[in-house]
């Protein structure tokens, strides 16, 4: 086993380490709107469930040369956002949009992707995505490191938009949709093999 101080190691080589240890992370594909009225999207590993009483998610924005990412600023000023799942089908697309662009730029556009009209919030969905949650903003916190800062968005769920094939009983199928995780590096991963197991209290 090898030990090592995180406070020892620089930014990189804690982002290298976290990335390739903490996985597989789910990809949630943003959609934003700018003040000029410019649709964004970007993807976020940095993502996760919050709960589900109310149901929130949580999105980590890095900093980039100490400035707020385009989706940061667009989602504090509109208070709105949509979180599309990255599947097989358009991961190479989400990839596009982590391009670098200029705020009057469209992700959207570069990557290809087609607008739909959201049914709750003013940020249109993508029509590439069977699944989307449409978000209000509940809480921005500002995590300060000694090299930079990032921006944790919390969203509340406030519609969610999925199509009827994947739906079983409540529940999503995962093996229909077939969801696209980030690992390390340049590299992604499906679902692989799915299993169950019992938990011990439904045992008794």
């Amino acid at each position: 086993m090898k030990g090592l101080n995180p406070e020892e190691l620089g930014k990189k080589e804690n982002y290298r380490l976290l990335t390739s240890l903490v996985t597989p992370r789910p990809i949630a594909l943003v959609t934003s709107l700018s003040e000029a009225g410019v649709l964004n999207a970007a993807p976020f590993s940095y993502f996760n469930i919050v709960s589900a009483d109310p149901p929130l998610i949580s999105i980590a924005i890095g900093r980039k040369e100490g400035q707020q990412k385009d989706t940061c600023r667009n989602i504090l000023k509109l208070n709105e956002f949509v979180v599309h799942v990255v599947t097989e089908k358009n991961v190479e697309q989400a990839n596009e949009a982590s391009a670098s662009l200029k705020p009057d730029e469209s992700e959207v556009v570069r990557a290809g992707m087609t607008p739909d009209p959201s049914h709750v919030v003013a940020v249109p969905s993508l029509k590439e995505s069977p699944i989307r949650l449409e978000c209000r903003l509940e809480r921005h916190l500002i995590i300060e490191g000694e090299e930079s800062a990032t921006d944790l968005i919390l969203g509340r769920i406030v519609h969610y938009e999925i199509e009827d094939k994947l739906l079983d009983n409540g529940r999503v199928r995962s093996d229909k949709w077939k969801p696209v995780s980030r690992l390390g590096g340049k590299q992604y991963a499906g679902l692989g093999t799915i299993f169950e197991l019992e938990r011990p209290d439904s045992r008794k």
